[in-house]
């Protein structure tokens, strides 16, 4: 009994009197860019614009904003939205970059968008894991 309580106060010992234990190899940086929070906060919230319907220049409802996805190797955002159908039966999803969006007063608006562009677009499907 007095070996085994020995033994474990010499472990507990060796781990507290050891010295921190430092990663081998180089020294790695993170590349930290200065962000205007102050301007962010006016932003949109992914939640904000997910649901939203999408409008072209004469405000004709051309579809909702289904998602938001960021390219993986190019960071680059885009939106998927859902068109056509009818309460939710027989939409398609098409994607166009989020940059061809105008987002304004809580309104999100696809310049020059038609129903019909739209629905000639490839339809997009989410990759299966």
């Amino acid at each position: 009994m007095k070996r085994a309580i020995l033994a474990g106060a010499a472990v507990v010992s060796a781990v507290f009197l050891a010295g921190p234990v430092l990663a081998q190899g180089t020294a790695q940086t993170v590349s930290i860019e200065h962000v205007d929070v102050q301007r962010l906060s006016a932003g949109y919230r992914s939640t904000e614009i997910i649901g939203s319907p999408v409008v072209n220049d004469t405000n004709e409802e051309i579809g909702e904003v289904d998602d938001l996805l960021v390219e993986p190797s190019s960071k680059v955002l885009f939106a998927v939205l859902s068109v056509g159908g009818f309460l939710g039966m027989g939409d398609r999803l098409v994607v166009v970059p989020f940059g061809s969006l105008q987002v304004s007063d809580n309104k999100v608006m696809l310049p020059g968008g038609t129903k019909d562009a739209l629905e000639t677009m490839p339809r997009f499907e989410y990759a299966t894991k």
